[in-house]
């Protein structure tokens, strides 16, 4: 089955296709490309399951103390002195 891409770059999915995967005014679909070809598929419905948790996890401290504390401390920090240059 084939058509083409309106000058707005909308495609019309035909017929067969929209029977086929129950396609319907407001469904969501979802694009990918992958070897050379973009795909289209039925996107789900409902929420996705990261969005149902998103923001429950209360940590004791900032997410960046706890990274800090999982790296180690960083590198020492050099004061650079005002007009000279440091060795090489």
């Amino acid at each position: 089955m084939q058509s083409r891409i309106s000058t707005k770059g909308q495609v019309t999915v035909p017929i067969g296709v929209r029977r086929a995967l129950g396609l319907g005014p407001g469904v969501p679909v979802e694009f990918m490309v992958r070897e050379g070809e973009a795909v289209m598929r039925k996107g789900r419905e409902g929420t996705h399951p990261v969005d149902v948790v998103y923001g429950k996890l209360k940590l004791p401290r900032s997410v960046d103390a706890t990274i800090e504390e999982m790296r180690g401390p960083g590198p020492a920090k050099t004061v650079r002195r005002k007009g000279k240059r440091p060795r090489r």
